[in-house]
C-alpha cells in the first residue's frame, strides 16, 4: 500500500477544530500584550540587568491566551512548574559539568517532578534548558535566577493572562464544578454516562489528557442532550 504526498500530510496534519477568526486574534492579542506588559514591567524592576525576561515565557503565553481552559495553562502548572523547573535546571548546571548531561537530566528530572506535584507546564521544560544553557549572565545569577527572571515574569504574565481572559469572557482560571445533576436521576439519567463513570475512565486512563474533567463531562452531556433531542 503506497502513500501519496497528500495521505502524508493529512496523516501529518492534526486533527482539531479551527477556532473562529474572532477568537484567534483575540489568542494573538493577547500574547502580544502579556508578553510586552510582563517584559516591560520585568525590565523596571530588575534595572535592566541582562536576565531580564527568559524565552519559555514566549511558550507559556500560547497556552495562557489560546489554550486557558488546559489543565497545563492553569496557576497551578505555570507558577510551581517554572519554579521547580528552574531549580532542577541550576541544580544540574552546578553539580552536572558537561552541558549536554545537565540540560537532558534537567528536563527529565523537570518532566519527573512535575508530573509528581500536579504541576506539569510544557514551557516549564525550557526553564530547566535556560538555567543550563543560558550562558555567564543565568550561572551567576545562582538560585537567584528562580526567583528573577523565572518567578517574576511568571507571576506577570499570569496576571495579565487572567485579567485579559475574563475581560474577553473567558472563564480563567478554571475551577471545579458540581454538577448541577440531582440526586435522584430521571430514567434517561440513569442509562446515560454519569460524572462519576467518567471520573472512573479517567482514573484508568494511563496517559495524560490535555482536558479538564469538567470540560469532559460538559462535551458529553451536550453530545448526549443533542442525541435525546432527536428521539
Amino acid at each position: 500500500m503506497s502513500f501519496t504526498q497528500s495521505d502524508w500530510l493529512n496523516f501529518l496534519k492534526p486533527n482539531y477544530k479551527i477556532l473562529p477568526l474572532k477568537e484567534r486574534l483575540l489568542s494573538g492579542f493577547g500574547a502580544l500584550c502579556g508578553l510586552a506588559v510582563s517584559s516591560l514591567l520585568s525590565w523596571y524592576v530588575l534595572g535592566g540587568m541582562n536576565a531580564w525576561y527568559i524565552a519559555p515565557m514566549g511558550a507559556s503565553s500560547v497556552l495562557l491566551f489560546a489554550l486557558p481552559n488546559s489543565p497545563l495553562a492553569q496557576p497551578w502548572n505555570v507558577i510551581i512548574g517554572n519554579t521547580l523547573s528552574g531549580v532542577i535546571g541550576v541544580v544540574c548546571v552546578q553539580w552536572l559539568p558537561d552541558l549536554t548531561t545537565a540540560f537532558s537530566v534537567a528536563v527529565g528530572l523537570a518532566i519527573f517532578v512535575m508530573m509528581t506535584t500536579d504541576s506539569l507546564h510544557p514551557p516549564s521544560g525550557a526553564v530547566a534548558i535556560t538555567a543550563v544553557l543560558g550562558g555567564e549572565a543565568v550561572h551567576r545569577l545562582g538560585f537567584y535566577f528562580v526567583l528573577y527572571p523565572v518567578l517574576l515574569n511568571s507571576i506577570l504574565l499570569l496576571l495579565f493572562a487572567v485579567f485579559f481572559n475574563r475581560l474577553i469572557g473567558r472563564h480563567y482560571p478554571i475551577t471545579a464544578h458540581v454538577n448541577a445533576r440531582s440526586k435522584d436521576p430521571t430514567p434517561t439519567q440513569k442509562v446515560s454516562i454519569q460524572p462519576k463513570d467518567i471520573e472512573y475512565a479517567l482514573e484508568h486512563h494511563t496517559e495524560l489528557l490535555d482536558i479538564s474533567q469538567y470540560d469532559l463531562e460538559k462535551i458529553i452531556l451536550d453530545a448526549q442532550q443533542r442525541a435525546h433531542g432527536r428521539l
